[in-house]
C-alpha cells in the first residue's frame, strides 16, 4: 500500500496544538484518552503479565526437570499450570495485541484517536483489577484455580477451590475490557479514515484487526454465558453440567469450544498484520496478493466458528460429527496456506535484509507453519484418539502461540519503537534477543511432540523414567527462554531513555501512513486529516 501525504497541515496543527501536549504527573495516564498513552499502558501491563505468567511457567519446568516430585505439591503445580495458561492468554497476548491496535490504528488510518476515547480508558482500567483478582486467588483459602485454563466442569464446579467464584468475576471483568475494546476498533476503522483511505487501501494490521474485533464481540459473550451457568451451577443449585440434575458435563466443553477456538484465532490474527507489514519492508518488495491475503483472513475467522468440537474427538461425538469437524479442520489449513504462500512470495528475489524485526517474523513464518502441521495432524480425528491430553497437543498450541503471537509482538515492538521513542533500539542486542528466544523456544517445545507422541500426558507433575532426558532438556530450553526476555526488558528501556536518533521513515523500503509522520510520532497526530492518494 503507498500513501502519499499532505503533512504540511499537519504540522501547522502540532505547532498550533502545542499547549495540549499530556498533563504532568500520575494523573496523566489514569485520566487519559489519548490513544498513544493508552496503548503504552496496554503494552506496559502485558508485559508484566507475560514475565508473571513466565515465572509460572518456570515452576512447572522446574518441577519436570526430573522425575518424582521435587520442589512443589501436586495441587499448586495445578494451580501454576492453570494460572500459567490464563494470564498468558488473558493477561498477556490479547493485551498487548490491544495495546499496538490503540497505538497503530489511527496512525495508520490517518485518523486524529481512537473514535470512543473515553471508553478507551475504562476498557484498559478494568485490566489491572482484574488481574490482580485473578492472583490474588492463589492467596486464598484452598489456593486458586487448579481445574486446568479450560476449567472444565465438573472439575470446576463441583470440585474447584472456593476461590472459583474470584476467578469467575475475574473472566467477566477481562471479557467486557475485550468488548469494549472490540467496539472501539470497529468504530474507529469503518468511521475515521482519511479521505481516499478505501478498506482495499488499509495496511493489512487494519485488516487482520477489524475481523480480530467482530470475533472478540461475537464470542466473548459465549465465554461470559459459559462462566455464568458455571457459577449459578455452584450457588444457586443449578444443574447446567451436573448429570446428576439432569444436566451435561459435555454441554461445558461444547460452550468452552465454541469460544474457545475463535479465540485462538482473535491470538493469531493480528500477528498476520503485523508480518505482512514487516516482511515486505525488509525484502523491499510490495506485499505479494495484498487482495488474497485479505479474503484469507476472513475465511480463516468464519472457518473458526465451524471447528470446535475437534478438541472434543474423545469425548464420544457421533461419527457423522467427528467427520464434520474433522473436514471443517482440514480446511482450515487452505487459506492459511494462502497467507504462508504470499509470505514467501514476498520475500522471494527480494533485497532482504535481517535486522530484528525480520528475524522474529521470518521464524514466526517457519514455526508457526511447524505448530501449523502438527494442528493438521491433530485435526484427524483417528490418530488423535492417540494425541489426545498427551504432550504433543502441549508442543502443537505452544509452536503456535510461542512463535504466532509472542515472536510477532517482539517484531511489533522492534519494528514501530523508533516512531515510539524516536530512538533506534541496539541492534546487537535485538539479534541475541532474538537468537537466544529462538533456541530457547525450540529446545522448550520441540521434545515435547516425542514425550507425547510416546504418551506423556499434560498436566502432571511426576513422569515415568523413560521421559526423563527430554523433559531435562525442555526445562532447559524453558530457563533459557525465560531470562532472555530479561534482556529484552533492558534493549526496551535503553532505548527509550537515548540511543541512536530515529527518523522519521526509520526502516528504509517502510511504506504507510506511520512513516510520514515525525519519530518520536506527535502526541497528537491528524488533527487535519491527511491526504491518501
Amino acid at each position: 500500500m503507498t500513501a502519499v501525504t499532505d503533512t504540511g497541515a499537519n504540522e501547522q496543527a502540532d505547532e498550533h496544538h502545542d499547549h495540549h501536549g499530556p498533563a504532568k504527573g500520575l494523573m496523566r495516564w489514569v485520566l487519559t484518552t489519548n490513544h498513544k498513552d493508552i496503548g503504552s499502558m496496554y503494552l506496559w501491563f502485558s508485559f508484566i503479565m507475560f514475565l508473571t505468567g513466565g515465572a509460572m511457567a518456570m515452576v512447572i519446568r522446574a518441577e519436570l526437570f526430573q522425575p518424582g516430585m521435587q520442589i512443589v505439591d501436586p495441587g499448586f503445580f495445578n494451580q501454576m499450570t492453570t494460572m500459567h495458561g490464563l494470564i498468558m492468554v488473558f493477561g498477556a497476548v490479547m493485551p498487548a495485541f490491544v495495546g499496538l491496535a490503540n497505538w497503530m490504528i489511527p496512525i495508520m488510518i490517518g485518523a486524529p484517536d481512537m473514535a470512543l476515547p473515553r471508553m478507551n480508558n475504562w476498557s484498559f482500567w478494568i485490566l489491572p483489577f482484574a488481574a490482580l483478582m485473578l492472583i490474588s486467588t492463589l492467596f486464598m483459602e484452598g489456593g486458586g484455580p487448579n481445574f486446568g485454563w479450560t476449567f472444565y466442569a465438573p472439575l470446576s464446579t463441583t470440585y474447584g477451590p472456593p476461590s472459583t467464584t474470584f476467578f469467575i468475576f475475574a473472566i467477566h471483568m477481562l471479557g467486557i475490557s475485550s468488548i469494549m475494546g472490540a467496539i472501539n476498533i470497529i468504530a474507529t476503522i469503518l468511521n475515521l479514515r482519511a479521505p481516499g483511505m478505501t478498506m482495499m487501501k488499509m495496511p493489512l494490521f487494519v485488516w487482520t484487526w477489524l475481523i480480530t474485533a467482530y470475533l472478540l464481540i461475537a464470542v466473548m459473550p459465549v465465554l461470559a454465558g459459559a462462566v455464568t451457568m458455571m457459577l449459578m451451577d455452584i450457588h444457586f443449585g443449578t444443574s447446567f453440567f451436573n448429570a446428576g440434575g439432569g444436566g451435561d458435563p459435555v454441554l461445558f466443553q461444547h460452550i468452552f469450544w465454541f469460544f474457545g477456538h475463535p479465540e485462538v484465532y482473535i491470538m493469531i490474527l493480528p500477528s498476520f498484520g503485523i508480518v505482512s507489514a514487516i516482511l515486505p519492508t525488509f525484502a523491499r518488495k510490495p506485499l505479494f496478493g495484498y487482495t488474497s491475503m485479505v479474503y484469507a483472513t476472513a475465511s480463516i475467522a468464519f472457518l473458526s466458528f465451524i471447528v470446535w468440537a475437534h478438541h472434543m474427538f474423545t469425548v464420544g461425538i457421533p461419527l457423522v460429527g467427528e467427520l464434520f469437524f474433522m473436514y471443517a479442520t482440514m480446511l482450515i489449513a487452505v487459506p492459511t496456506g494462502v497467507k504462508v504462500f504470499n509470505w514467501v512470495t514476498t520475500m522471494f528475489r527480494g533485497a532482504m535484509t535481517f535486522e530484528t524485526p525480520m528475524l522474529f517474523s521470518i521464524a514466526f513464518v517457519v514455526l508457526f507453519t511447524i505448530g501449523g502441521f502438527s494442528g493438521l495432524m491433530l485435526s484427524i480425528a483417528p490418530a488423535d484418539f492417540q494425541y489426545h491430553d498427551t504432550y504433543f497437543v502441549v508442543a502443537h498450541f505452544h509452536y503456535v502461540l510461542v512463535p504466532g503471537a509472542i515472536f510477532a509482538i517482539f517484531a511489533a515492538v522492534y519494528y514501530w519503537l523508533p516512531k515510539w521513542t524516536g530512538h533506534m533500539y541496539d541492534e546487537t542486542l535485538g539479534k541475541t534477543h532474538f537468537w537466544l528466544s529462538f533456541i530457547g523456544m525450540n529446545l522448550t517445545f520441540f521434545p515435547m511432540h516425542f514425550i507425547g507422541l510416546a504418551g506423556m500426558p499434560r498436566r502432571i507433575p511426576d513422569y515415568a523414567l523413560q521421559f526423563a532426558d527430554f523433559n531435562m532438556i525442555a526445562s532447559i530450553g524453558g530457563f533459557m527462554f525465560g531470562t532472555t526476555q530479561l534482556l529484552f526488558l533492558f534493549i526496551v528501556i535503553k532505548c527509550i531513555r537515548g540511543g541512536e536518533k530515529a527518523k522519521a521513515q526509520s526502516w528504509e523500503g517502510a511504506e504507510g501512513l506511520e512513516w510520514s509522520l515525525p519519530s518520536p510520532a506527535p502526541y497528537h497526530t491528524f488533527t487535519t486529516p491527511p491526504d491518501v492518494k
